[in-house]
């Protein structure tokens, strides 16, 4: 069977899945919805995949087990040490980072009436440039990707948040070191196909 991935690719999870299918070149099924997988998640959120028999949700999850399913160590290393440092930087992304952008960016680019208090959307966006200005420090440490010279699935997960950080209508900081680094990913072919400038 197919592998089969369900979301809109306006949620950046599935962004998350569809790029790091490009990077390992894997053929796939995409599809916006599907009530019966999405019931499979006990969240009702995308994105959900299908491989064979196999269902599975939770972006970052989903990345790693298509990576390491290939038994792709450039994405996902096998040495303890060089993998523990992309999860570390995938967990820092979903939880810290994602946490600190999530009132700033429902309220002015979705525009959810739920999220519409200015002073939560100003601590929001303060909260947002915090944490990429510790990107920002980590590399100007130096280093090509998040983990060092080669790309990971660590740049997959952070490479679209900073994207969304660049396209999102706040004031931001000049952190040079991330813009560095944004550019860098640019001239990925699988980056370009994911990060579409006018999808945040």
């Amino acid at each position: 069977m197919t592998l089969k991935i369900v979301g809109r690719v306006s949620s950046i999870n599935v962004r998350k899945v569809l790029w790091t299918c490009a990077e390992l070149d894997l053929h796939f099924e995409h599809v916006e919805s599907d009530s019966r997988l999405l019931a499979r998640n006990p969240n009702v959120q995308v994105p959900v995949i299908q491989d064979g028999e196999f269902v599975l949700w939770e972006s970052n999850a989903i990345c790693r087990y298509l990576a390491g399913k290939q038994k792709r160590a450039a994405l996902l290393p096998d040495d303890p040490e060089a993998r523990a440092l992309v999860e570390q930087w995938m967990d820092w992304q979903a939880t810290d980072l994602n946490t600190s952008w999530r009132y700033a960016f429902n309220g002015l680019v979705r525009k959810s009436p739920a999220h519409a208090d200015p002073a939560a959307i100003a601590a929001s966006v303060e909260a947002w440039n915090r944490h990429m200005r510790i990107l920002d420090e980590h590399f100007a440490q130096g280093g090509q990707f998040i983990t060092g010279e080669l790309f990971t699935l660590a740049d997959v997960v952070v490479g679209l948040s900073t994207h969304r950080w660049l396209s999102s209508p706040i004031e931001r900081p000049p952190l040079d070191a991330v813009h560095g680094y944004y550019q860098r990913l640019s001239v990925r072919p699988a980056f370009r196909s994911h990060a579409d400038p006018h999808i945040p």
